[in-house]
């Protein structure tokens, strides 16, 4: 079984799934993080080469399933893990969390992709509270009248905005430090991706509070043709079911 990993719902379908009879179990990760949270069992760090030479990993490793179990903006993968699996006749299924439902007192504004999402910030405030990862920073990087707060797990790449501060941390992030952050750097607008899970999400309820405006980013569509599940619990439902059709 192959789980294309980095998510905390697939380190836990790692570990869950490493004590099943007749499960081999092999976790791969992109390697874009420097430092990544490792899954239980055998781990590969690195890409494949597109989705022809994840068809041809998928041969040469007699890999009887796959679990994409990415990131739910790691559009690239999927689309290739899709093309891989219909190619080779080997059954997948995405593992996505639910995104985040908007409450009342929210102000949000859902927008498309990331180019629209700068389009928005550069209307809605003057102090930018960036959280959408290292990747696609570079959208914002043509915004010199709003100053920013860049938070992620590693430095991004690429054109940054001129006027920034950048913020190295890892989730989960309670809400009392989000209100502390958001007051100490009088953050008036917010932007994300609709990462959703609990890691992140009391940015969210610290926004709603301060009464700011927050930009989400929707999800990418996933590939059309496989099963979504949303738990890891519900994931190794599916191999199961794998298995004993597989015999």
């Amino acid at each position: 079984m192959l789980i294309l990993g980095g998510t905390r719902e697939a380190r836990e379908l790692a570990h869950i799934a490493s004590g099943e009879r007749g499960f081999e179990i092999v976790s791969s990760l992109a390697g874009r993080v420097r430092a990544p949270l490792l899954p239980e069992g055998t781990v590969r760090i690195g890409g494949f080469g597109g989705s022809e030479g994840l068809r041809a990993w998928l041969a040469a490793n007699d890999v009887a399933a796959i679990v994409d179990a990415t990131h739910p903006f790691a559009a690239a993968i999927s689309a290739n893990a899709a093309a891989a699996a219909r190619i080779s006749d080997v059954p997948l299924v995405h593992v996505r969390r639910p995104g985040w439902v908007e409450r009342t007192g929210d102000r949000w504004v859902r927008v498309p992709d990331l180019p629209t999402a700068a389009a928005e910030t550069a209307a809605l405030g003057e102090r930018v509270f960036l959280t959408i990862g290292r990747q696609g920073v570079d959208a914002f990087a043509g915004l010199d009248r709003q100053w920013f707060l860049i938070r992620s797990i590693d430095p991004p790449e690429g054109p940054l905005p001129p006027r920034r501060e950048l913020l190295l941390a890892r989730g989960p992030f309670t809400l009392e430090d989000e209100v502390r952050l958001l007051a100490g750097h009088r953050i008036d607008v917010l932007v994300t991706k609709d990462s959703g899970g609990d890691q992140t999400e009391a940015k969210l309820a610290a926004a709603r509070a301060a009464g700011i405006p927050v930009v989400v980013v929707d999800r990418p569509p996933l590939p059309a043709g496989a099963p979504i599940v949303e738990s890891p619990e519900q994931a190794l439902n599916w191999l199961r079911d794998m298995r004993t059709r597989q015999g």
